[in-house]
């Protein structure tokens, strides 16, 4: 039988809301995975001290640590090698993967985006810009994406979708606070079903 767990590494920027509703989300469904490495563009952050304080090892790269664009890249796939990983997942990394790790990781990175691609994303469709964007375009409904990483922002295969309703009332803050308790429930699916993929 093999007990080979999946190791997972996390990219993450900034609180790493998504990042909590994944490792909460492996213990409590019993996933045959466990996260290893949670990677950051910045030293100190929300998903670095959580990833600290639950034994998760931790690993702070940037393109300013090296004088080259290749360097780096060649740093982040030794990086995933070290630690052995087999798919990565983006939670609010908020930098272009460099493609060197696209390629090594084909079919197994994914990444969470806050509307319903192919709408609303791309470059600069980020954060509260894609809710804003989405209720000055008169949307009726919105949601969350979960989608492979290619080399070009937000145009990877779609893995899983969820729509959220668009109330009469919202501000860009009160959709992007209801579309993200949807990424926390729809990202774990997400990963469920590549695991689910995986070993088929």
């Amino acid at each position: 039988m093999n007990t080979h767990k999946t190791r997972i590494a996390v990219f993450c920027s900034g609180s790493g809301s998504n990042f909590k509703a994944l490792f909460h989300a492996i213990r409590n469904k019993h996933l045959p995975t466990e996260i290893v490495l949670c990677l950051s563009n910045r030293a100190q952050c929300g998903a670095m001290e959580f990833a600290q304080q639950n034994g998760i090892a931790t690993v702070h790269i940037t393109e300013k640590q090296f004088d080259s664009f290749d360097k780096f890249a060649s740093a982040m796939i030794g990086r995933m090698k070290e630690h052995q990983v087999d798919i990565i997942l983006l939670a609010g990394y908020m930098r272009k993967v460099p493609d060197a790790i696209v390629a090594a990781f084909p079919e197994r990175m994914l990444n969470i985006h806050p509307a319903l691609l192919p709408k609303f994303g791309g470059d600069g469709m980020y954060g509260i810009h894609v809710h804003t964007a989405v209720l000055e375009a008169g949307e009726t409904e919105t949601g969350a994406t979960v989608h492979f990483v290619n080399e070009e922002y937000d145009k990877g295969a779609i893995l899983l979708q969820r729509t959220v309703p668009i109330l009469p009332d919202d501000t860009p803050e009160t959709l992007a606070a209801r579309v993200l308790e949807c990424e926390h429930a729809l990202y774990p699916d997400a990963l469920e079903k590549l695991l689910t993929l995986q070993r088929s």
